[in-house]
């Protein structure tokens, strides 16, 4: 029997170690993997395969039974998922059902998640920004949260390194607000979106700008997207799907697959992670402790590193549920800090109007991004009377009116021949949000999953901040508006909970005191120094941008880190 269990701990023992297989953690996959370590990917959710388990990619309208719409049944049993912009009847089946994981809401938060193989990289928006200075020395000018310990000079060349693999499309726009990155060529702004750029420049003097929004999208070829077998974006805006020419970066069809042809990637679906084991005799963490979501069996698997990518929120129910002698409240919180301090992206609001400019002209195609305001309050002082900023999206595009009349002959040409109405314009608001304290998640004392592990407490809600950043917002873009020449302007607030930005941040933040924070500048545990975190759980502040760039360079330095380190002993 000893021998037995020798060799089995010896069969689930690997180099490295990584919790889910989602943006941040497909990352991790690759780069271990790419170095010759031996490594597990262990996710939670189902097995999707990249084009293979894509069962509406190529559909046409016609062949979808209810016209693409949300099947209404699954809304009903899904009403928190069925909140997602991109829940619809061609992806409903990348959304995790609700009464999979229960969670408590002690204020309104709506959990967007997406187990299975790749996560939510195959249903997000696919918006790349760089994090600046701007943004990493928010906190240590303000006071609010804690330093960064790291610059924006510190993950400069590990940007560069994902964009050149991930493929990103953008402009060289110059500015101290936006750092520019390796860019691919772009797809353009249109005719109305080119207007609103230059009256805004003029009106402003340059301290307001509208870009082209950069995203995941490969528009030029390259080697090396030859090697991952992955194509030119063929603008179908049909991503929720799931990209069958690779199009746009994901982990399905990028990294996941990169990992998976050097031969060192065990993955492994439907392995929920109870807990990160820690060994009192070594000082340290020495496995995961990981429950099969078909048969309720529970394994242990073994590595020197293990890197928790789990998801944010995810990944502190996975620290706070880690307990041992040494850490009774959960893995590295000698502070009682872990769990606490989490914000997400503030999209309450947004502004819509028409133009009766440009008529003689249209859009072509299905571009799948579109204009870009980066943050323009706060950025060289302190100008409000709220905290940090916001950044927005601003669209454009004819308005299509068909004739449906007639019969026969008559509607069939009256279909074929639609007529235009004015340009239809809109805005929403992305508003950096304030970590708090009292903004935090905990483990529930006794309500378990179906796992029989403790259902996590959210608590977290929008703050007065959060409010005069709105009216600021819906202020300034009528401002802005108007000087456009943009009629019957009308700003929504949208009642969306917080969650539905599905850009959650922070309980495991990064920073420079081991007192005030989790990780160091390495995405180390300050107090376990063999796990990292590199998900959105590492956030110490949100900034304006969409973070997922953010957590792929944040996470191709911390292997990088973790291999340089292991080698040193």
């Amino acid at each position: 029997m000893a021998n037995f269990n020798i060799d089995s701990t010896k069969n689930n023992t690997f180099d490295a170690i990584v919790i889910g297989s989602g943006i941040s953690g497909g990352w991790a996959a690759k780069e271990f993997t790419e170095k010759g370590l031996k490594t597990l990917v262990l996710e939670r959710g189902k097995s999707v395969e990249h084009i293979k388990d894509y069962p509406t990619t190529n559909l046409q309208p016609w062949e979808l039974k209810h016209k693409g719409q949300a099947i209404n049944d699954l809304r009903i049993k899904n009403p928190i998922a069925a909140k997602c912009y991109n829940y619809k009847e061609d992806s409903e089946h990348f959304f995790t059902k609700d009464d999979e994981q229960p969670y408590i809401q002690e204020n309104r938060f709506d959990w967007i998640r997406s187990y299975q193989t790749g996560g939510k990289s195959l249903l997000w928006a696919r918006q790349t920004q760089r994090m600046g200075d701007l943004d990493f020395q928010g906190p240590a000018r303000d006071g609010f949260a804690v330093d960064w310990p790291i610059r924006y000079k510190d993950l400069a060349p590990w940007y560069s390194h994902v964009e050149k693999f991930a493929g990103i499309s953008g402009e060289y726009d110059g500015l101290d607000v936006l750092p520019d990155g390796e860019f691919l060529k772009s797809l353009g702004l249109n005719c109305t979106e080119e207007h609103f750029k230059e009256v805004v420049a003029k009106k402003y003097g340059g301290s307001r700008h509208v870009i082209y929004a950069r995203c995941a999208h490969i528009t030029e070829n390259k080697d090396i997207f030859t090697q991952q077998g992955r194509m030119l974006c063929q603008q179908r805006d049909l991503c929720r799907r799931g990209c069958p020419f690779g199009g746009y970066f994901s982990s399905n069809a990028s990294t996941i697959p990169w990992a998976q042809k050097t031969g060192n990637l065990t993955l492994k679906n439907d392995a929920v992670v109870h807990s990160v084991i820690y060994d009192d005799t070594q000082e340290k963490a020495t496995g995961v402790l990981v429950i099969d979501a078909i048969t309720k069996e529970t394994t242990e698997y073994f590595a020197p590193v293990i890197f928790v990518n789990g998801s944010a929120f995810n990944s502190n129910m996975i620290l706070l549920n880690s307990k041992s002698k040494r850490f009774p409240n959960g893995l590295g919180n000698d502070n009682g800090l872990l769990g606490k301090y989490i914000a997400f992206h503030n999209y309450k609001v947004s502004i819509s109007a028409e133009f009766d400019g440009n008529l003689d002209k249209t859009t072509e195609g299905r571009r799948p991004t579109s204009a870009y305001v980066p943050r323009f309050r706060n950025v060289h002082k302190q100008e409000t009377d709220f905290l940090r900023g916001y950044a927005a999206g601003f669209s454009a595009s004819r308005k299509i009116i068909q004739n449906k009349n007639g019969v026969g002959e008559e509607l069939k040409e009256n279909l074929l021949n639609p007529t235009y109405g004015n340009w239809r314009v809109g805005s929403h608001m992305m508003g950096e949000t304030i970590p708090k304290e009292k903004s935090q998640l905990s483990l529930d004392a006794t309500k378990t999953d179906k796992y029989g592990i403790p259902q996590l407490r959210i608590n977290l809600d929008y703050d007065e901040n959060d409010l005069k950043m709105v009216d600021d917002y819906v202020e300034q873009f009528t401002e802005m508006f108007e000087a456009a020449g943009f009629t019957n302007i009308k700003s929504n607030d949208n009642n969306r909970a917080p969650g539905n930005d599905i850009h959650e941040m922070g309980g495991v933040r990064m920073g420079k005191d081991p007192k005030t924070s989790l990780l160091d500048k390495w995405n180390r545990l300050h107090t376990c120094k063999n796990v990292y975190v590199t998900d959105g759980a590492c956030m110490t502040s949100t900034a304006t941008q969409n973070p997922s760039l953010t957590y792929m360079a944040l996470t191709a330095r911390a292997v990088d880190h973790a291999i340089k380190a292991s080698k040193k002993g």
